[in-house]
């Protein structure tokens, strides 16, 4: 019912930056918080940084000043940009979003992950 479709991972050398994206589509009504996650190899996911449908942000301390979420709410679509890249943000990072169906019924979906690695 509802698919969501992310890109922008890659390699990319430390300091550098990487912009993601995650694109939802289906039978929506509407949007609510969008978010990204992270998994690191051998770690928990954990949040990275989440944006509610008015535009108020939240990060994760490790990437405060240097990772900015945005949201095109007519695209239904949730950005990551991420600048002044760490070896230690490498991992699979996910988007999550809280969407409300035509149906009335609210649920949390999952993109299918994209690989950010950073190395020299």
């Amino acid at each position: 019912q509802v698919q969501l479709v992310e890109s922008g991972g890659g390699l990319v050398q430390p300091g550098g930056s990487l912009r993601l994206s995650c694109a939802a589509s289906g039978s929506i009504f509407s949007i609510d918080d969008m978010a990204w996650y992270r998994q690191a190899p051998g770690k928990e996911r954990e949040l990275v940084a989440s944006i509610t449908n008015g535009g108020s942000t939240n990060y994760q301390d490790s990437v405060l000043g240097r990772f900015t979420i945005s949201r095109d709410n007519a695209k239904r679509t949730v950005y990551l940009q991420m600048n002044s890249l760490k070896p230690e943000d490498t991992a699979v990072y996910y988007c999550n979003v809280e969407a409300i169906l035509f149906n009335g019924r609210r649920y949390r979906y999952w993109g299918q992950g994209t690989q950010v690695t950073v190395s020299s």
